[in-house]
């Protein structure tokens, strides 16, 4: 994939939601899962606003993806001393570490920090209590939010993944846009345990 110029982001209002009511449309959704790595350690430290990263190689959808924000669902196989596991129901009665969590991704070159490799980025829209570094994580892409842009300062771009998470909050929250029959793999359908 060729690297492109950045752009700057238009000066027009964000709209607040994305896609149809009727729900993802081709080519969505789009599946990836990895174990989570650590990145870049920009997303809480510099910007408030933490990563889990997952491998990008051997996904063979994501070379033609166009570099920008996507938004989601991320099912992660907590380990079994996370403390995060009482606080939320198993998806999964076979796997009962699984958690399911909407996301928003970065998929690009983060041309702001200048970085020359392609990185998949991944915001669950939870907090959590620890990190979860090492634990399977499986992504499903439901929409595409914008194009990738460059920013003249860190509150740009802060400001516009904060409105990012918010227009994946609103287009999830609607019935068409939940996990849906993706569930049962976000769940850990098919997971084997490496032990």
């Amino acid at each position: 994939m060729s690297h492109q110029a950045p752009i700057r982001p238009p000066p027009a209002p964000r709209a607040s939601i994305v896609g149809n009511d009727s729900g993802p449309e081709s080519p969505f959704p789009l599946r990836m899962e990895g174990e989570v790595v650590s990145g870049f350690g920009r997303g809480s430290k510099e910007l408030g606003i933490p990563t889990a990263n997952i491998p990008v190689e051997g996904v063979s959808w994501l070379e033609a993806a166009e570099s920008g924000v996507y938004f989601g669902w991320a099912g992660i196989r907590l380990p079994d001393s996370h403390p995060d596991l009482s606080s939320r129901s198993p998806i999964s009665t076979s796997h009962p570490n699984w958690r399911m969590y909407p996301m928003v991704m970065s998929i690009g070159y983060n041309p702001f920090y200048k970085n020359t490799v392609r990185s998949a980025e991944v915001h669950i829209m939870h907090e959590f209590a620890q990190d979860f570094y090492g634990a399977w994580m499986r992504v499903c892409l439901m929409g595409f939010i914008r194009k990738e842009f460059d920013y003249v300062d860190v509150e740009s771009l802060i400001k516009d993944i904060k409105t990012d998470i918010e227009v994946a909050r609103a287009s999830l929250d609607r019935e068409n846009w939940r996990a849906g029959k993706e569930t049962e793999w976000l769940g850990g359908s098919g997971w084997k345990s490496a032990s």
